[in-house]
């Protein structure tokens, strides 16, 4: 065991060095240029928290964007996590075909985003010009595409994890709920749903991560129009910091705030899940 430990530091250095390389440095080194003005890294000049207040008093964009992204992201996370978790229930049953219903519902995921974006745009459009519309006529049409092709995006891959979840659960506590004359709901809510609690705070972290950053979909399917009422937030700091000459800074500023928005959000979620886990 003492030889073993002697390696451990040797075992470690890579994943050390690629943690410092790909993330802390980049992370210490864009906090700094949050705080600054500047075109290149060496001619950043401190302005204090001019960045910051900028981002939030020159326009309304960076908080419509904000909510837009709340109210997507709350949307998709429910919707997401109820219709992988009804499959996940489905396709646990030993019926024939559930390994090619597996694969099927899974293979979207596979898709990178701006194709699905430009995929479901065709299909809306499609739809919608028969009416008289297209995706970017109103916000309604984009937020509800969004959501629809963040599903169909994803509901594969949440599945698949609610499905290792679901084939832990003893299968002689749930023979002994039926003996005992419990209903499908009494079983679901008081056996199945604490023994895969695992799996909820995997899915639940996944799916609320994956829905604030969104990016590719978002400037595929409708770029942030109609006048940018359905720009999230990503992409409302790529056109700050790409867009605008000399906003770098404030552009920066944002995707701190970004960043401390969906960790407080994410690690709050994890908190009350892992409570929950370890309340079963």
């Amino acid at each position: 065991m003492k030889s073993i430990k002697k390696y451990f530091p040797v075992f470690v250095l890579p994943t050390l060095l690629a943690f410092l390389i790909a993330f802390l440095i980049p992370f210490i080194l864009g906090l700094y240029l949050s705080f600054t003005e500047f075109t290149t890294v060496e001619n950043a000049t401190f302005v204090g928290f001019n960045n910051y207040i900028q981002a939030f008093k020159e326009s309304d964009d960076f908080l419509n964007a904000l909510w837009f992204t709340i109210r997507f992201a709350l949307t998709s996370v429910i919707t997401i996590n109820i219709f992988a978790f009804i499959l996940a229930l489905l396709l646990t049953r030993k019926i024939w075909g559930t390994n090619l219903f597996r694969t099927v519902f899974f293979m979207p995921n596979l898709i990178g985003g701006i194709v699905l974006g430009y995929i479901w745009q065709l299909i809306i459009n499609g739809v919608l010009l028969n009416y008289g519309y297209s995706i970017t006529s109103d916000e309604k049409f984009g937020f509800w595409g969004l959501v629809v092709l963040m599903n169909w995006q994803m509901i594969g891959y949440v599945m698949i994890i609610y499905i290792a979840g679901l084939s832990s659960v003893p299968t002689d506590i749930l023979e002994a709920a039926k003996v005992d004359g419990a209903g499908f709901f009494t079983t679901l809510f008081r056996i199945i749903i604490p023994s895969v609690m695992p799996s909820i705070t995997i899915c639940l972290f996944l799916t609320i991560t994956n829905s604030f950053k969104l990016f590719d979909q978002n400037l595929a399917l409708t770029a942030g129009a109609p006048g940018g009422r359905t720009k999230m937030l990503a992409l409302d700091i790529y056109e700050t910091f790409y867009g605008k000459i000399g906003y770098e800074g404030v552009g920066q500023a944002k995707a701190v705030i970004f960043f401390l928005i969906v960790a407080a959000i994410a690690l709050t979620q994890l908190v009350l899940t892992r409570r929950k886990e370890v309340e079963q």
